[in-house]
């Protein structure tokens, strides 16, 4: 037991029965303590002949000791300890732990509380009968405040620094089916559904083998909630006012602290919004916002932590927003100099790669490497399949790359089938779509985009049923079905409500164009090309008998993007050279699309198709040839 004076300093209570006397009296919590009972708890009922005077020479003493002011006042038959709530470690912790709430707010607090305590409460008498009750009081006590900082750190965003502290508190009190179900849960939110699964085992091991009884209802409503990936496991969608509330004095004293956790709490529920909200171009948006404040903060380690805690994988390899794309960019690579962390740096890393997704130049192959070195290093499963699922992206620099990314989707899904990752495993189905697409394996694309629709009905992702219909339209355009165009069109309707502009916008022209020219039809109408108009435009002069407007349209040409795309746009790039005579750019066509012969064009989206590359490869050789 340590004492300090009003100034903080040390003071010292001289012996062991002092310290008895002043601890037994702050016990009672203001209550008087007769002289009596003192004598009888500092005895053991075998007292000696002067105790009374005893007593009062050790209640002097500590006076004496705590100075002027002393809290210590003779009361009726005895003494009691009438102080400030805030002069005891045990009332103060008792006072915040009431106080805080499970809020995100009361992280910070929590986590001080907790901080304060050095041991078992009274340990300098632990044969003590008169310590008993009040150990026992503040141990449910601080038990309970564990679990207590546990919810705050879910409700804020935190499940992974949740884990540990629970992982020991259910070790030492495995009775607690509260933290049980705290474990399993913030397992859950980690994307560890397995882990949380074997949790809950674990706990019904023990309940039964050490107390003989079986899990309550919690336990047993959570594993079943798990098993059905069960929508009410994530974090509650809420809205500003919610999401912003519950900010208590603590925060006051503090806008940075308050700012952080709010930040903290926004990132995690834009990633849920991106991966089961079907929200992902409002996230990246919201998200670069966010990743803007903190950075108004001047705090380079939170700005790190924003950026890192957003960890959404993209199966898209052009930005839904570039412009907040750009801004999370160059906010990671400051972050990167305040960090030396090979987790937070492989994340932050990954954040580059994807978010500088379908641009041209090194940085994001270079951070994709590097994130992937940092990442296999790690020995996290979850980081290694993000920082693969980035490798993916920055593999559209040429054609023909569709069974480099098939490896590495491969290994994502093993990755996931070990580590039960739902998030990657839903990636890695639709990355083997697209590759076995690319590949002209259409029977086997079907197969795993069965598998697919399967996977997102169990784990929740509503954003699974768009890929299914285009690559329903991709077959069907593929093997000439006459339902082609209809069914381009109803997977159009559902992609504009899955809002991911990044995909969305051109993208049913461009498959409706591709499918005309296969059949030998005029390339227009075109309602919306979007970031491919270039490439359509030619095709619609050329309809239109506009051939040297054509033949200019063909000659400003921009560079191909690096995306899902590629492939098609070099194909209508070269069908047009030809048809306007421009043998520079058809042989550069011809060039580009070399690699990727054996595969389909655009299949690679596994959205649409512009048939095999080896057509067009014949006939822009055939031509080049004459």
């Amino acid at each position: 037991m340590t004492a300090t004076d009003a100034a903080g300093c040390p003071v010292n209570l001289r012996g062991p029965r002092h310290r008895e006397v002043l601890a037994r009296l702050i016990a009672a919590r203001g209550r008087v303590v007769p002289l009596d009972a003192l004598i009888e708890d500092l005895w053991a009922g075998d007292p000696p002949r002067r105790a009374a005077g005893s007593v009062r020479t050790f209640v002097s003493a500590l006076r004496g000791a705590l100075g002027a002011g002393h809290p210590i006042v003779t009361a009726g038959p005895g003494y009691a300890f009438r102080a400030g709530r805030g002069t005891v470690d045990a009332w103060r912790f008792e006072d915040v732990v009431s106080g805080a709430g499970t809020e995100a707010a009361a992280v910070c607090p929590l986590e001080e509380a907790l901080g304060w305590w050095r041991g078992p409460a009274y340990a300098d008498f632990p044969d003590a009968v008169w310590a008993r009750a009040e150990r026992a009081r503040l141990t449910e006590l601080r038990l309970g405040a564990v679990e207590q900082l546990a919810r705050a750190r879910l409700a804020a965003g935190r499940p992974h620094t949740a884990v540990p502290d629970l992982d020991s508190h259910i070790t030492e009190h495995p009775w607690r089916e509260d933290g049980w179900w705290l474990l399993a849960l913030a397992l859950y939110r980690c994307d560890r559904p397995g882990d949380a699964l074997a949790v809950l085992r674990r706990a019904r091991a023990r309940l039964a083998g050490e107390l003989g009884t079986d899990p309550g209802p919690k336990l047993a409503e959570l594993e079943t909630d798990i098993l059905r990936r069960s929508p009410r496991l994530l974090p509650r969608p809420a809205g500003p006012d919610e999401v912003w509330a519950g900010a208590a004095a603590e925060w006051e004293r503090s806008p940075a602290l308050r700012a952080g956790v709010k930040l903290a709490s926004a990132t995690a529920l834009l990633r849920s919004l991106a991966i089961h909200g079907g929200g992902p171009g409002t996230a990246v948006s919201r998200h670069a916002a966010t990743v803007a404040v903190a950075e108004q903060l001047g705090d380079a380690r939170l700005t790190a932590r924003v950026i890192s805690g957003y960890e959404v994988p993209s199966v898209w390899a052009r930005s839904d927003d570039p412009r907040s794309s750009a801004t999370i960019v160059a906010a990671a690579e400051r972050a990167l100099r305040s960090t030396e962390a090979p987790g937070e740096r492989a994340r932050l890393l990954t954040a580059i790669t994807i978010e500088s997704r379908g641009l041209r130049g090194d940085r994001g192959p270079e951070a994709a490497r590097e994130a992937e070195r940092l990442a296999r290093r790690s020995g996290d499963p979850a980081l290694l399949a993000f920082a693969l699922s980035g490798r993916i992206m920055q593999c559209f620099h040429r054609a023909g790359l569709a069974a480099q990314r098939g490896e590495l989707g491969r290994e994502i899904r093993a990755l996931a089938a070990a580590h039960d990752l739902p998030t990657y495993a839903i990636l890695a189905h639709i990355v083997e779509l697209q590759t076995r697409s690319a590949l002209g394996d259409l029977d086997g694309a079907a197969a795993e985009a069965e598998a697919l629709a399967q996977a997102g009905e169990r784990h929740d992702s509503p954003l699974v049923p768009v890929f299914v219909a285009w690559f329903a339209a991709l077959r069907a355009a593929e093997t000439g079905a006459a339902d082609a165009e209809a069914r381009y069109r109803a997977a159009a309707r559902l992609l504009a409500d899955a809002d991911m502009p990044g995909v969305e916008h051109g993208l049913l022209d461009l498959a409706l164009v591709c499918l005309r020219l296969r059949r030998g039809e005029p390339a227009g109408p075109v309602r919306d090309p979007g970031p491919y108009e270039p490439w359509i435009r030619p095709h619609l002069l050329l309809a239109g008998g506009r051939t040297a407007d054509a033949a200019e349209a063909v000659r400003a040409l921009p560079e191909t993007p690096p995306d899902h795309l590629l492939e098609v746009l070099w194909c209508l790039a070269g069908r047009a050279a030809l048809a306007v005579g421009d043998s520079a750019t058809a042989a550069r066509a011809e060039r580009a699309l070399a690699p990727a012969a054996g595969e389909l064009a655009g299949a690679g989206s596994g959205m649409l198709t512009f048939g095999p590359v080896d057509e067009h490869l014949a006939a822009l050789r055939g031509a080049l040839t004459r």
